[in-house]
């Protein structure tokens, strides 16, 4: 009895080391359950190998590109691919085709390899997260058969982001410092973000050797760099700068290249290059001086000259003369043709009355309007007070002086016949005594 209990015990001593070791790997199978296989699933998007694209509800024939591994010890040969993907994605081949690919090359042990599809997208899709499942058929070299696996994946409609600029006012004047706005803007579906913009092609990008495409060398600039940030879809963000265009830039186009770099939906970092464009406009920085009254002819004139110290003429110039406060006089226009830059041009208003002439000081403007080199019109003002004198006060008084003169003459050329009468009768009458 003693024995068989003693070997009883023995047997069950040996056998349950067994037991616990076949137990706990069928457990740690179960957990790290691992299948071997001749290709691996890596990616799927839309795109081609190597380049990720935006895609939005609506696009048409868009590549769709799966990214495998031959994780194999051998070389595999006759690719192909069938794509599942969910309601509203279909295969460009037209509705009932499946969505199929070939990889026409071998794909050698550890090569990475694609298939590409063609797809529809529904407009009515959304932008977000989709499923899809891929089968790749395959035969190994020197091998009989096909081969197959089954691969479940998430891809991802992005919608498509845009990066657009433009100038708020994208017209400059030359010989002054002017303040620039850029607007910004993504149209796109899908927001952009780390959006860098650098200006090029100025002097501290320029070298000895590469070939200038904007004549930005003399322009001066407060800033050449800007970190926008996060541009959302279907909005706008605005940067600010100062630049001082010099003299010899005037009535032509300033090409402003920039590059700007920013990652899109997928994450990927992009570098473009966009131009802003502007007109820079010849500055006309008139002034009037020198206003006075002359009498010409008996005739009173308002003059005053108009000095154009920027760098091109001003077209069509007028002068205005009117009444300001009480002042009765009357509102006259000259044309005084161009404005010449660091030519005084002279204005001549005659003065006019609106009812009986008024003598003394008066208050005037004068009103210089012309049009640039863009044709806008351009208004500058001066006002002044002017001494008006009446001219016929100084013509009688002249005239009663000269009456009295004209009596005067008259008077002494009697008294002078007079006595020389008297002398001549005298004479004779001491010849008859």
């Amino acid at each position: 009895m003693i024995r068989s209990q003693t070997l009883v015990l023995i047997t069950v001593l040996i056998i349950s080391p067994l037991v616990t070791v076949e137990a706990y790997a069928q457990t740690a199978g179960q957990a790290f359950e691992r299948g071997f296989g001749d290709v691996k699933f890596l990616d799927a998007y839309f795109g081609i190998k190597g380049e990720k694209f935006e895609v939005e509800p609506g696009d048409i024939n868009v590549p769709f590109t799966v990214i495998l591994a031959n994780v194999g010890t051998q070389d595999i040969t006759g690719i192909r691919g069938q794509l599942s993907l969910p309601f509203g994605f279909s295969p460009a081949d037209g509705q009932g085709a499946l969505i199929l690919a070939d990889n026409d090359e071998n794909s050698l042990a550890g090569d990475v390899f694609a298939l590409t599809f063609f797809v529809n997208v529904d407009k009515d899709v959304a932008i977000g997260l989709y499923p899809g499942t891929v089968k790749v058929d395959y035969s190994r070299l020197r091998e009989s058969g096909i081969r197959n696996s089954f691969f479940d994946f998430n891809f991802k409609v992005t919608g498509d982001s845009f990066v657009t600029l433009k100038a708020i006012d994208p017209i400059l004047t030359s010989i002054k410092n002017n303040q620039i706005t850029i607007e910004v803007s993504n149209p796109g579906t899908a927001p952009v973000s780390n959006v860098d913009i650098v200006l090029q092609n100025t002097q501290t990008s320029v070298t000895a050797t590469a070939e200038s495409i904007t004549n930005l060398e003399n322009v001066v600039f407060d800033q050449n760099h800007w970190d926008i940030g996060t541009v959302a879809p279907k909005s706008i963000n605005y940067f600010s700068f100062n630049v001082y265009i010099p003299a010899n830039l005037k009535d032509e186009p300033l090409h402003t290249p920039v590059e700007i770099t920013y990652f899109n939906a997928h994450g990927d970092r992009n570098t473009i290059t966009r131009t802003i464009d502007f007109y820079i406009n010849g500055l006309v920085d008139a002034s009037i001086y020198g206003v006075d009254v002359i009498d010409l002819s008996g005739k009173q004139i308002v003059i005053g000259q108009v000095l154009n110290e920027g760098n091109v003429d001003g077209l069509f110039a007028f002068a205005t003369m009117e009444p300001l406060g009480d002042s009765n006089i009357k509102k006259l226009t000259q044309y005084i043709d161009e404005l010449e830059p660091v030519s005084p041009v002279p204005f001549n208003i005659p003065v006019e009355f609106e009812g009986e002439p008024r003598f003394g000081e008066h208050d005037i403007r004068i009103t210089i309007r012309y049009k640039d080199s863009l044709r806008n019109e351009n208004i500058i003002t001066h006002d002044a007070t002017i001494f008006l004198r009446d001219s016929e006060v100084g013509k009688s008084d002249f005239a009663d002086f000269s009456q009295f003169i004209i009596l005067g003459v008259v008077a002494g050329i009697g008294g002078v016949a007079f006595v020389t009468i008297r002398r001549r009768k005298r004479k004779v009458a001491s010849k008859i005594s």
